[in-house]
């Protein structure tokens, strides 16, 4: 794991984001799986009405559960440990969960419009995406990183 304001840490690039984005969808997307089956388990195998509420903000609340334990205890959730990266702070600090949840609700711009906070990185000078300008943090690539 790198250490905090690594000086050999660079700026991580828009492709290595997006795999590693990519790569914990595929978890996301199996955790939304088994928490849908332990809701329709409790309800009694009823079916979860489509559009419902409270089962969106429950997935939204798996999200934030699986990014924000990953960014506070390393920096990196799956994704980002296969692909060398790491999320921490602009001074290169770890993130702490006040942090994750501003990281995480700012991560949701990215969908108005599509995509374009985070193509966004592909101009900064820094590499940055909305999401992290916003949050104060960064997002840094390192090849040792494990």
């Amino acid at each position: 794991m790198l250490a905090p304001s690594d000086p050999e840490a660079q700026a991580a690039g828009l492709l290595r984001r997006l795999a590693a984005l990519a790569y914990d969808g595929v978890i996301l997307l199996g955790l939304a799986f088994f928490v849908t089956l332990v809701l329709v388990l409790v309800r009694g195998g009823t079916a979860i009405a489509p559009g419902s509420w409270w089962y969106g903000l429950t997935l939204a609340g798996t999200g934030l559960l699986f990014f924000g334990w990953s960014w506070t205890r390393g920096g990196q959730t799956l994704g980002a440990r296969a692909w060398s990266l790491r999320v921490e702070k602009t001074d290169g600090s770890a993130l702490g969960w006040k942090d994750a949840l501003l990281r995480y609700l700012a991560a949701w711009l990215l969908l108005i419009p599509p995509g374009l906070g985070f193509l966004w990185a592909r101009w900064d000078r820094e590499r940055r995406c909305w999401h992290d300008r916003l949050s104060g943090t960064r997002v840094v690539h390192h090849p040792r990183t494990s």
